[in-house]
């Protein structure tokens, strides 16, 4: 690994089936044991129920307001500057239930790729 800056570019933000709009801050083959995602959730929306395989995730929350569900835990309330941490293949979701953008970082470890993200129905 070199020593990199790695700049944001919002035109790169797309929808992800989940339910979220992913704009990906750093995620390469070439740190494959981290990827760094910022994620954004409409007023009102729900993510899909889902969960990673082999996959921890951290949420960071910035700005907004939600109720997040993860694994065993009742439903808790979230804002800027929680952190929750979500083991490999746990369940998971998170609803927007403010009235502006949901934003938080998705911290991944290893990196995130779309293979390990599985639906539960």
């Amino acid at each position: 690994m070199q020593a990199c800056i790695l700049k944001a570019n919002e035109d790169n933000e797309y929808y992800f089936e989940e339910g979220c709009f992913i704009l990906e801050l750093a995620n390469s083959t070439a740190d494959p044991d981290v990827s760094i995602a910022r994620a954004r959730v409409k007023p009102g929306v729900t993510t899909e129920l889902h969960r990673l395989k082999g996959v921890v995730e951290r949420y960071v929350m910035l700005a907004g307001e939600a109720q997040v569900e993860i694994g065993d835990l009742q439903p808790q309330r979230l804002s800027a500057g929680d952190v929750v941490v979500i083991p490999p293949s746990c369940a998971q979701r998170i609803t927007n239930t403010g009235a502006n953008d949901l934003l938080f970082l998705a911290i991944c470890s290893p990196r995130f790729t779309k293979n390990v993200y599985e639906t539960i129905a």
